[in-house]
């Protein structure tokens, strides 16, 4: 049986309109409606937080349940306003940022061309339900994630990313562990930015670093006419190059603490230099790929199935209290297997338990990051080799997951 072909990604104009609506009206509507909301919003997740100090919730538990009851006739008009304008608003907001550095362009056919990406799931839901997860104070953070993230960007031309190439069996592999981020970074993909105070704000910081900024990604209110959805997907992209077209699906099966949530998938297409076909990021028709045959290299961290190869390591930093304490995770420790045991999660079954298997292994920890790539499909023909593959350790404190980078190097395929 053929596989039909997946509906094709309409690219928007070159310069997608900024705000997530189509006129001024339904963009104040909406955000008078976010205000009415917000005062019972704040109550509630202080209420959460009170729930981990008894002394704070005896003082200030009446006064916040006082707030939320006052509160109620506000937030209902806010809801009646905040949920039929959903259906006019396009499921992401998109910011162009005029920069007097522009990326270097790419033509070809020529020499090749490196690509770097990150991806950090950089955990910004409200205080009361990051505290899961032992984050807090989400405000402070914000600004130490987005200091970090822009850290290599303003130190480039003083100091190079301090790193280790990490060696597997006597076999030296891409992999590395390094403190910073790189600079010149192409793209920066983000996950878990629910809050949408802290996407602004990220947004606002990143900006002198990023031209092209989409953020605020989901489809809120009613979905399917039964499921309610009050945050976003978490997903948040920059990139340094034009943004021709960008598309959300939401995932229709989420459930327990998911089920509130519109988790999906958000595809982009730019452009890189002179015209050639757009890189898609996250391809949301990976599946109708793999079906064709179009997906033989996948995850540059994978020998086979269940199988890393020696120099990966995990991503999941548990919630102990001793990542509070440091600002980052050393890099030597992680370089160590006695570190990774401290501070890396281990393996787990299909089921949750932990694998009886690691205990006598060499530990690298439980890996849920990942960058996947595929190899440039035609017309245009271009070989593609993994340059590097980072764990990048510096947002340890901020976040409960190690961030990953890639540098891919395109190259014309010979004739």
């Amino acid at each position: 049986m053929n596989a039909r072909a997946p509906p094709p990604l309409v690219p928007c104009s070159m310069v997608l309109r900024e705000s997530p609506f189509p006129n001024r009206l339904l963009s104040g509507l909406y955000s008078l409606g976010q205000y009415l909301l917000f005062p019972s919003y704040w109550a509630q997740q202080q209420r959460r937080c009170c729930r981990c100090c008894p002394l704070r919730a005896l003082v200030t538990g009446p006064l916040l349940l006082l707030l939320l009851v006052l509160s109620v006739p506000s937030a209902l008009l806010g809801l009646l306003l905040w949920l039929p304008l959903q259906a006019a608003r396009r499921p992401f907001a998109y910011k162009h940022n005029m920069l007097s550095r522009h990326p270097e362009v790419w033509e070809l056919p020529g020499t090749g061309k490196v690509f770097s990406f990150v991806s950090a799931n950089v955990c910004l839901l409200p205080n009361g339900l990051a505290r899961n997860s032992n984050l807090g104070q989400m405000k402070q953070r914000v600004a130490r994630i987005g200091q970090r993230l822009t850290q290599g960007e303003a130190s480039a031309s003083f100091a190079s990313p301090r790193s280790s190439q990490l060696d597997g069996e006597g076999e030296a592999g891409p992999g590395e562990i390094s403190v910073p981020f790189p600079p010149d970074l192409d793209f920066m993909c983000l996950q878990e930015v629910f809050d949408q105070r802290a996407g602004a704000r990220l947004c606002q910081l990143l900006s002198p670093f990023y031209e092209h900024i989409v953020y605020d990604v989901g489809a809120y209110g009613l979905q399917d006419c039964c499921t309610l959805k009050v945050f976003g997907s978490g997903l948040f992209l920059a990139s340094r190059y034009p943004v021709l077209a960008a598309q959300y699906r939401c995932y229709p099966n989420g459930i327990r603490e998911d089920a509130l949530s519109a988790k999906g998938l958000l595809s982009v297409q730019v452009r890189r230099g002179h015209w050639l076909p757009a890189l898609g990021l996250l391809d949301p028709w990976l599946a109708h790929a793999q079906i064709r045959g179009a997906w033989p290299r996948g995850d540059p961290c994978r020998v086979g199935p269940r199988q890393d190869r020696p120099w990966a390591i995990g991503t999941y930093l548990p919630p102990l209290p001793t990542l509070l304490m440091a600002p980052r995770v050393p890099r030597r420790t992680l370089e160590q297997e006695e570190g990774r045991r401290t501070y890396l999660a281990g393996p787990i079954l299909q089921d949750g338990r932990p694998d009886p298997s690691a205990a006598g292994s060499p530990w690298e920890g439980r890996r849920i990051d990942y960058i996947l790539y595929r190899e440039h499909p035609a017309p245009i023909s271009l070989t593609t080799e993994v340059e590097k593959f980072s764990f990048i350790t510096q947002l340890a404190g901020c976040s409960d997951h190690v961030a990953v980078g890639l540098q891919l190097l395109l190259n014309p395929a010979p004739q």
